[in-house]
């Protein structure tokens, strides 16, 4: 068991309206507020504060320098506040833990960026030109009100920004020393939301949906950010940031992909093309920074690709190219598109996850080649390969778990021959072939045990060596393989061998691929049943003898307990449950 701790973020978080901020300060109790944020959507927070505004402050600037935070604290006290609402991006954030860390007031934020701070326990400072981030649970706000409309306005270059900003946090999530599964969780939902709404905004500014998406997603990163500790972008930014005075959200933007791809991510590629097709700096030169700028500093291989834009050093996102052939199915009926769509995106990601490489792809196709050259109407070398895979359990068990009240069904096999001639009752299907003589005696019922007659009930199996008359050529004619008729009772009898663990045909490229790995080409001794009746669900099952070889290592994976049976003295006696084709 792999062990991990986690401890959910307590910060209240509502998404609904801002004029419900009084409500908010007031479950605080806040009845002397300290606004902060600039006139455009300060102005809608004082009026939706009223009477509990004592204060407002607009200045709050970017990395949060110490020298603004004591010009606010000044106004804070002049006012004797008891709370502290903040609204804007993250500079305004930023102030309002400052604040709270050094008062213990409580605060109340509205973001109208993607930040995603104001869920952390995070704060970093600035003085001197150095950029100080410490975490504690002193600055996490008491509670964050979202809403959509308020980033409706939200210029496109700073939606892209500050959403590829929270992208980091739900980034580094995945990789930090104590990531845990719900972090791991919310990250993946986080950046899915983002990744797919940032295009959406960029093509429409006003698309609500879209910028609902972007919101929470912000909210999921940000939880990401304060349950775990900070990477290396985040400490890179940080630093940049604070030495250089560079643009927070841009900087995020542009370090990303870069850091991604020095941690090895796979999805650094994907990230960068989505930064690239935003409306924002794509490199460090753009925001000012310098060759002589980056000499010394850490990570300076990082930087200088980060500092020119290049593409990172890992494969291209494919993302496209499977969207273009999974688009090319548009057309096709519903069911057919499914089962394509799901098919491409399976094909393509397998090849992108193994690193499929040229020499592998022509050997599968030369492999599947000789299987299609090997089959024919007598051997079917793609049953083999779906039976051996385990394929054709797994249609059969979706195929036929609906039914649970009756007989467990069993994969067909490659040598069901469709249409044997109907034979007697009491015939004996050995004919005379050597092997240990066996009566059957065998009864089709409902699900309510009544008799089932005249359903047609076709038998099959190997001889004492292994191989079914359809692979004798000297053989003529069905042998150990006819098709009876129930009786008035339900009942058949026939006679025949007890049937004897065999190999499937190993003389092909499946037979090739079980000697590659080391599996056996066996199978459990059995007996084929294939029973139809029109009103019924037709049954295709085996039935396994009861202490034979390979019972628990059949090479298709079809022995289910259900269907071992005892084959003692000579005897086989067995009742079919069948279920009506409604059930």
């Amino acid at each position: 068991m792999t062990s991990f701790s986690y401890a959910a973020n307590p910060v209240r978080v509502v998404f609904g309206s801002l004029d419900t901020l009084g409500t908010e300060a007031d479950r605080l109790g806040l009845g002397r507020v300290l606004l902060i944020g600039r006139p455009r959507h300060g102005d809608r927070a004082a009026a939706a504060l009223g009477p509990r505004l004592a204060a407002r402050f607009e200045d709050a600037t970017t990395h949060t320098p110490v020298d603004v935070t004591e010009r606010a604290l000044k106004v804070a006290a002049e006012n004797d506040v008891d709370g502290v609402v903040a609204i804007g991006g993250g500079s305004a954030t930023g102030l309002a833990k400052a604040i709270a860390l050094r008062t213990g007031l409580p605060q109340l934020i509205v973001p109208t960026t993607y930040a995603g701070s104001e869920l952390t326990s995070v704060l970093g400072e600035t003085a001197d030109g150095r950029k100080t981030t410490r975490r504690t649970p002193a600055v996490r706000p008491e509670t964050v009100l979202y809403d959509v409309e308020l980033t409706l306005s939200l210029p496109v270059p700073v939606s892209a920004a500050s959403g590829l900003n929270a992208l980091a946090h739900a980034v580094e999530a995945r990789y930090a020393p104590d990531a845990n599964p719900m972090t791991d969780l919310l990250a993946a939902e986080a950046a899915k939301l983002l990744m797919n709404a940032l295009p959406r905004i960029a093509a429409d500014p006003s698309d609500v949906d879209a910028r609902t998406d972007a919101l929470r997603g912000a909210w999921l990163a940000g939880t990401c950010l304060d349950a775990v500790s900070m990477g290396p972008h985040h400490r890179l930014c940080h630093h940049l940031g604070g030495k250089f005075g560079l643009p927070h959200a841009e900087t995020h933007a542009v370090l990303l992909p870069h850091v991604m791809a020095h941690q090895g991510l796979d999805d650094a590629a994907e990230v960068f093309e989505l930064a690239a097709s935003l409306p924002i700096p794509h490199s460090l030169a753009e925001l000012g920074l310098t060759e002589a700028d980056i000499e010394g500093e850490p990570e300076a291989d990082l930087l200088r690709a980060a500092l020119h834009g290049v593409r990172p050093a890992l494969p291209p996102s494919l993302d496209a190219l499977t969207k273009q052939v999974v688009d090319s199915f548009a057309g096709a009926p519903d069911r057919v598109r499914l089962l394509l769509t799901d098919l491409v995106e399976t094909l393509h990601g397998y090849a992108i996850r193994t690193g499929l490489t040229q020499d592998e792809w022509e050997y599968a196709i030369g492999f599947l080649t000789r299987a299609g050259h090997i089959t024919t109407d007598t051997r079917q070398e793609f049953i083999l390969l779906s039976d051996t895979l385990g394929v054709s359990s797994v249609v059969d068990v979706l195929t036929n778990s609906r039914t649970p009240d009756t007989t467990p069904s069993a994969v067909l096999g490659p040598f069901y021959v469709d249409g044997p001639p109907e034979t007697p009752q009491g015939a004996d299907l050995a004919e005379g072939l050597p092997g240990t003589p066996l009566s059957a005696d065998i009864r089709v019922v409902d699900t309510a045990d009544t008799p089932v007659a005249d359903a047609i009930v076709d038998v099959w199996q190997s001889n004492e060596d292994g191989f079914y008359d359809v692979q004798l050529p000297e053989v003529d004619g069905p042998v150990l393989r006819a098709r009876f008729r129930t009786d008035a009772q339900g009942r058949l009898r026939f006679r025949t061998i007890v049937p004897s663990a065999y190999p499937i045909p190993a003389d092909g490229p499946v037979g090739q691929m079980l000697d590659a790995v080391g599996r056996h080409p066996y199978r459990a001794p059995h007996v084929h049943f294939m029973i139809a009746k029109p009103g019924y669900r037709t049954l295709i099952t085996q039935l396994f003898v009861a202490g034979g070889e390979y019972l628990d290592s059949d090479t298709v994976f079809g022995v289910k307990d259900g269907l071992i049976v005892d084959f003692s003295e000579g005897r086989l006696d067995f009742t079919f449950r069948i279920s009506g084709s409604s059930e």
